[in-house]
């Protein structure tokens, strides 16, 4: 008798469970791929200065970057490889490094040549700080103390962003003022202001952020900010640095996930968007609180929309796709 009980609980938590899996609430509403804009949305004039300055096009950089992914196969493998280790479809990095080459920067006509430039930062005396006070003392600040507790690294310094933006950004506290600019550009960049690096194109700010997931995936030592040749090195370094993007594209996809209830990894349009732009958990609060209030209005929800860079990726993506 009791076994027949057994078996007939065993029936219903195998019937139920499933169904409670797929329930509405767990449930994401994945993006369609495509864009959702006809026409591509403007493009910064810095990006259009820069790209005039170097005598080039848009069209003659998409090209040189994507040459260069192709003509690369060990690259590809190692894209690939990063891509499984979070994951997420190849593409997503594929785009995010198209996307920085056509509109940032030049790519390098040999790839290699990051690895060079990776290793002279490790003899550089780097640090991050801001008119000799270092970051690491300034976030003790009792100002930051709700970030005290929290343990993850993409919460912990996405709570300090806010906290500079709220309570010193173009202020003045204790006697000094504070420059009205962004926290990562204030005590992150001792190289060149505002300036990002590697192939991946990333900051340090944004490598601290997803130090954590890295270090659980790719088995790579945690960045810590009190050491800035370090960091350089990591994001200089292609090996590395493709963890880190993955790293960075994979958490764009969670907090979406997280704060909006939109599934984004099947569009690599909006990821690329994500990855160009950056604060991504403020963007995706932003979004949701919009789509609450057309809830109560009764209108659909607004999805995720590309900028003019992931609206490059997103009609170049089958043709993309092709290099791997």
């Amino acid at each position: 008798m009791k076994q027949n009980r057994l078996f007939s609980l065993v029936v219903i938590l195998a019937m139920v469970l499933p169904l409670s899996a797929m329930s509405p609430a767990n449930a994401a509403t994945k993006v369609p791929a495509g864009n959702r804009n006809a026409k591509q949305p403007a493009i910064p004039y810095g990006s259009i200065k820069r790209t005039r300055s170097g005598r080039g096009t848009f069209e003659k950089k998409y090209i040189k970057i994507r040459t260069m992914l192709g003509r690369n196969k060990k690259l590809i493998k190692k894209i690939k490889k990063a891509a499984r280790a979070y994951g997420i479809d190849p593409i997503h990095i594929i785009g995010a490094l198209v996307g920085e080459h056509t509109y940032n920067v030049d790519a390098l006509d040999r790839y290699q040549t990051y690895y060079v430039k990776a290793l002279a930062y490790l003899n550089q005396n780097l640090s991050f700080q801001y008119k000799g006070e270092q970051v690491t003392d300034f976030v003790k600040r009792p100002e930051f103390s709700s970030c005290f507790s929290i343990n993850s690294s993409y919460d912990k310094w996405s709570c300090r962003e806010t906290i500079w933006k709220t309570k010193f950004r173009g202020k003045r506290v204790s006697g000094r003022a504070y420059p009205n600019d962004r926290f990562g550009r204030v005590f992150f960049q001792p190289l060149y202001a505002g300036q990002t690096f590697g192939l991946g194109q990333l900051n340090p700010l944004t490598a601290l952020k997803v130090t954590d997931m890295v270090s659980r995936n790719s088995r790579l030592k945690r960045l810590r900010a009190s050491n800035a040749p370090q960091i350089y090195k990591t994001i200089m370094d292609p090996d590395s640095t493709l963890q880190y993007m993955a790293a960075v594209l994979k958490n764009s996809i969670n907090v979406y996930k997280r704060y909006t209830g939109f599934d984004i990894s099947t569009n690599p349009g909006v990821t690329a968007t994500l990855y160009n732009l950056g604060n991504v958990k403020s963007r995706a609060k932003k979004l949701a609180a919009i789509n609450k209030k057309r809830s109560a209005r009764g209108q659909k929800p607004a999805l995720p929309e590309e900028n003019y860079y992931g609206w490059l990726i997103n009609t170049k993506e089958s043709e993309l796709r092709q290099l791997f």
